[in-house]
C-alpha cells in the first residue's frame, strides 16, 4: 500500500492511500512504514547495570543507554526485565537489585527522561532465597506488566545438559570445577526446598500486581499443562518441540528469541525457532540479548513465511496484545504513533527513522 500517515498530539489521526505527498510531510521514498517494534523480554538493561560480572554502575546513566539503544532498533515499547529472587552464598550469587532498579526506571519515566515506552518485567527466579521476600516490595502502582516464571534449576528446562550449564555460567563467573559443582547443588537444594512454594507464590503475585504471566523454558507437555493451570498468557522460549505443540493446544501464544532465528538455531541445544516457525507454532518474537536482532529476525521470518504482514505482526501487534497493551502494535487510525522507516539492502533492513509517539528519536 502507498499512502500517507498522520500523526499528532501522539497518535495517528489519518491514513490515506494513493500517492499524494501532503505539504510538509516526510517523503518515504518508497522505504516500508511499520508500527513500532514491541519487546517483552530483554535481558540489555542487566547488561548496562553489570557490564562486567561484579561491576555495579548507576543506575540512571544505565537506564538512559540503555533507552537510546533500544530507540535506535526500532523498539519502541519494552518490558525491562529485571531479576525477583537472590541467591546469597557461593560464585552463584545474585544480589538483590529490582526493587531499586525499578524506582529509577519509574522516576526516570515520569520525569519524561525515555525516548520509548518502559514497562516493568519480573523475572521470578524459583531457585532463590528471597524471591517472596522480593516481590513484597512491589505493588500495583509500579504498573509490572509481566512476571515471568524463571525455573533454571540443573539438569531440567534450559539446562537438561548440565555441561551447556557449566560452559555459561562457570565461564561467567569464573568458576573452578568443584566451585560449579557446589553451585549446582545449591540450586538444587533451592529447588527442593523452596520450588513448590514459590511458584505458588509467584502465581499470586502476578495476580496481586495485575501482571500478565508468563511460562519460562517448558520442556514437556506437563510443564505446559502446568503452566495452563497458572494462568500463563504466554510461553517464553518453549525448548523442545512438543512444549510448543501443547502450548498451542491450550491456547498459550508461543515466543522465540530472535537470536535463535538469526544464528539458525539455539546456543543451548534446545528447539530452533525457524523449525517452530515452519511448523507454524511461532506466535512472537524476542531479541532477549540482542536487541538489534528484533527487526532482522522479523524479516527473517518474512522470507520464511514468503508472508511480510505476519513477520512483522510477530514483533509488534502479537506482542502488544500479550500483553494487554491495545493502543499500539499496528498503524490504525487512533492508536499511537510508533512508526519505523525501513529500507532493505538486499535480506538486510536499513532503520532509516523512529517515531515515538510522533516524536522522532531515532
Amino acid at each position: 500500500m502507498q499512502g500517507a500517515l498522520t500523526v499528532r498530539d501522539g497518535l495517528i489521526t489519518d491514513i490515506a492511500e494513493g500517492d499524494h505527498l501532503p505539504p510538509g510531510a516526510i517523503d518515504c521514498d518508497g522505504d516500508l512504514v511499520l508500527p513500532g517494534l514491541v519487546e517483552l523480554h530483554t535481558d540489555n538493561v542487566e547488561r548496562h547495570i553489570e557490564p562486567r560480572p561484579g561491576v555495579d554502575w548507576p543506575h540512571l546513566p544505565a537506564l538512559l543507554a540503555h533507552d537510546a539503544e533500544l530507540a535506535s532498533t526500532g523498539i519502541t515499547t519494552v518490558f525491562d526485565a529485571m531479576r525477583v529472587g537472590s541467591i546469597h552464598g557461593g560464585k552463584g550469587r545474585y544480589l538483590r537489585y529490582a526493587r531499586t532498579l525499578a524506582d529509577a526506571l519509574l522516576a526516570a519515566r515520569a520525569q519524561g527522561y525515555f525516548k520509548i515506552s518502559h514497562f516493568l518485567h519480573l523475572r521470578a527466579e524459583i531457585c532463590s532465597d528471597t524471591l517472596l521476600d522480593e516481590f513484597a516490595t512491589f505493588g500495583p502502582t509500579d504498573r509490572v506488566g509481566i512476571v515471568s516464571l524463571m525455573d533454571h534449576t540443573p539438569g531440567q528446562r534450559q539446562f537438561r545438559d548440565l555441561e551447556v550449564l557449566k560452559n555459561y555460567v562457570a565461564k561467567k563467573r569464573g568458576m573452578n570445577d568443584a566451585e560449579f559443582a557446589a553451585h549446582v547443588e545449591n540450586l538444587m537444594s533451592l529447588q527442593r526446598r523452596f520450588g513448590a512454594r514459590h511458584e505458588v507464590g509467584a502465581v499470586t503475585e502476578a495476580a496481586r500486581l495485575g501482571a500478565v504471566l508468563a511460562s519460562h523454558d517448558d520442556t514437556t507437555a506437563e510443564h505446559v499443562a502446568t503452566s495452563a493451570r497458572n494462568g500463563a498468557g504466554f510461553a517464553e522460549f518453549p525448548t523442545t518441540h512438543a512444549a510448543a505443540e501443547a502450548c498451542r493446544a491450550h491456547g498459550i501464544a508461543v515466543m522465540m528469541g530472535a537470536p535463535n532465528l538469526i544464528r539458525g538455531g539455539s546456543h543451548s541445544g534446545n528447539v530452533a525457532a525457524e523449525a517452530l516457525a515452519r511448523a507454524g507454532l511461532l506466535d512472537i518474537l524476542s531479541s532477549d540479548y540482542v536487541p538489534s536482532a528484533l527487526l532482522l529476525s522479523a524479516f527473517r521470518l518474512a522470507s520464511i513465511w514468503d508472508d511480510l504482514p505476519r513477520a512483522i505482526a510477530t514483533a509488534t501487534v502479537n506482542p502488544a496484545r500479550a500483553a494487554r497493551l491495545h493502543d499500539r502494535g499496528t498503524l490504525a487510525h487512533g492508536l499511537r504513533g510508533d512508526v519505523l522507516r525501513v529500507r532493505m539492502i538486499g535480506e538486510t533492513p536499513l532503520l532509516r527513522g523512529v517515531w515515538s509517539q510522533g516524536i522522532k528519536v531515532a
